[in-house]
């Protein structure tokens, strides 16, 4: 047995018996494969450089989007009535969001809201960035700060405060949570108001730290600022007094109308019920509803001096001529009543003691076309032209499907619908001298607006005489003044419809009026929904409220008085019996 040395047995085991092809062949891949690699090494760090440098701006570059906030809406004198404030608001990104459970419940309990909640509202992933909650107070953006999680940030935003709160809320309107105009002006002007977000590029860590700014790329652009032709403190004066009537003869709503006769400007407009737009936890519709825009009813009585107009516009009657008008007038199978009959009554008479039969006799001496022409071109039919949202044009109907029965009823306002602000904007014919104006829910110089004629300067001014002497004593408006002033208008009282037939004891109380009657600068119009605690004529319901915001107001401009106080104090009597159903005072 011979022995071989440890050293050489192992150099033995070691030796591999390949054949040199596969050396070769597996040495040639792997300078094969070194040789790509380099290559590849090159060709993007010394060729292509863009794609390595992108892929790296993609994880730490960002563009910055720069907040920019609505602009601003004012009265006509620059009392704010829309602002916006900065907020902070909680976003997140699904593609960095790195949460643990602790740092999960720790959120929610700032965020106040449940963890499940909080659970479904971060599981968007692949949706790229969104909002968490919108906004959250100082308070909570500070703890939220603090917890330095990748993923979650604060944005700045811009939430929409007013002033004025419920006292304009239906005028002005209210933006979402995306800043974004939902109803009132606020919808209206959206384009105008709307600011646009400007960017930046900037440099971000792996924390969400801004660690350089690199360049802008868009600019932010303000919203305009919106001055309404609103005058606040007619505004407040007008809510005050609707609200108070509204408790005192416990009405479902109520909505008035204050409009500059010489310009068309909406001065004030109000409604109730009313809402809070600073408060959003608990909105309903029927309170955002703009009443006196958008809802319509049959104007009743205060339709009655067109009727007069359109008579004496072509020359059917006189102001002194006299009509016969019996206790019961028949028009088909229908009767016509008053409640006080008068054997006769002069045109001036008819308006002053509000006769539905001198009504439809007049009426009834024209055609249904004429008389058709003349509610139409004083704007019954259309839309105002406000230019608010949702406005209505309200019904009248082609004058070839008329029956005489309804051409008797449209004289005192039955059988066709307006909208207060529809009917207010008539009656600038009268103040006017025959010229209506364009409304406008901004502010407006005189000279920046001309009237459309729908009567002559004689007649408007007969008409007004006839509606000044309905404030006057033995007029159905004789406990309606304004101390120092002439006043000059007409009274409504208008049974509703309830499930397609007049209801007995459901009213809509209504006054429709203008001073100085002399030349006249101001018309208001008020409306009273179902009064129910006892009164329900339109000169008992809404004729305080008129007077009281009449008075204000003309205080408010500081208009010359146009009679002796003594002369506007008349002995207030009872005010007159309702007609029977379908009838309108």
């Amino acid at each position: 047995m011979s022995y071989q040395p440890r050293n050489a047995r192992s150099h033995q085991l070691l030796k591999l018996n390949l054949a040199p092809w596969r050396m070769a062949t597996v040495g040639g891949l792997l300078i094969g494969g070194l040789v790509l690699v380099t290559a590849r090494a090159f060709y993007l760090q010394g060729l292509n450089t863009d794609y390595l440098r992108g892929k790296g701006d993609a994880v730490s570059n960002r563009n910055l989007t720069l907040p920019t906030h609505r602009g601003q809406v004012s009265d006509r004198y620059g009392q704010l009535l829309a602002i916006s404030t900065p907020v902070e608001s909680l976003w997140a990104r699904p593609s960095e969001l790195e949460l643990t459970v602790e740092q999960r419940a720790h959120l929610a309990s700032v965020l106040d809201m449940p963890v499940a909640e909080l659970s479904k509202k971060l599981k968007r992933e692949g949706r790229g960035e969104f909002g968490v909650s919108r906004p959250v107070t100082p308070e909570q953006a500070l703890k939220i700060a603090a917890m330095g999680v990748p993923g979650l940030y604060l944005r700045r935003e811009f939430r929409r405060y007013y002033p004025a709160g419920e006292v304009t809320a239906q005028v002005v309107g209210f933006t979402n949570v995306d800043d974004v105009g939902q109803e009132g002006v606020e919808r209206a002007y959206q384009s105008w108001l709307v600011g646009r977000e400007g960017e930046r590029q900037i440099v971000r860590d792996r924390h969400g730290n801004i660690i350089r700014d690199l360049a802008p790329i868009k600019t932010a652009q303000m919203g305009g600022n919106l001055a309404l032709s609103l005058d606040l403190n007619i505004q407040y004066l007008a809510h005050r007094e609707l609200a108070a009537a509204i408790t005192t003869h416990k009405a479902k709503g109520g909505s008035i109308v204050v409009l500059d006769a010489k310009t068309g400007e909406i001065l004030a407009l109000v409604n109730q019920p009313v809402f809070n737009p600073n408060n959003r936890s608990n909105y309903k519709p029927d309170p955002m509803r703009n009443r006196a825009v958008i809802d319509t009813f049959e104007p009743g009585s205060t339709v009655k001096p067109f009727v007069a107009a359109a008579v004496l516009e072509r020359g059917l009657f006189r102001p002194d001529s006299v009509i016969q008008t019996p206790d019961n007038f028949r028009v088909g199978s229908k009767l016509v009543r008053d409640d006080h009959p008068h054997p006769q009554l002069t045109v001036t008479e008819i308006i002053q003691k509000s006769s539905n039969i001198g009504a439809a006799k007049m009426a009834m001496a024209m055609t249904p076309q004429q008389f058709w022409e003349v509610l139409h071109r004083v704007g019954l039919g259309q839309k105002p032209g406000s230019g608010f949202p949702g406005e209505t044009a309200g019904l009248l109907r082609d004058p070839g499907t008329w029956r005489p029965v309804e051409q008797a009823t449209m004289a005192y306002g039955y059988g066709l619908s307006v909208s207060l602000l529809q009917m207010t904007r008539a009656y600038m014919a009268f103040a006017n001298d025959g010229e209506v104006m364009p409304l406008s829910f901004l502010k407006r110089e005189p000279q920046e607006v001309t009237g459309e004629r729908v009567f002559s300067v004689h007649v408007a001014r007969e008409v007004r005489a006839m509606m000044e002497a309905v404030t006057q004593e033995g007029g159905t408006g004789q406990s309606i003044h304004v101390p120092g002033y002439r006043i000059a208008g007409k009274t409504g009282t208008a049974h509703k419809v309830v499930n397609g037939v007049y209801a007995p004891d459901r009213y809509l109380s209504s006054f429709i009026g203008m001073a100085p009657a002399s030349n006249p600068r101001l018309i208001i119009g008020v409306v009273i929904d179902e009064p129910s605690d006892g009164a329900y004529y339109g000169a008992s319901v809404a004729g305080p409220v008129f007077a009281q915001v009449m008075a204000g107001s003309l205080r408010q401009l500081a208009l010359p008085p146009d009679a002796p106080e003594t002369a506007t104090r008349l002995t207030q009597s009872a005010p007159p019996v309702m007609p029977s159903a379908g009838k309108g005072v």
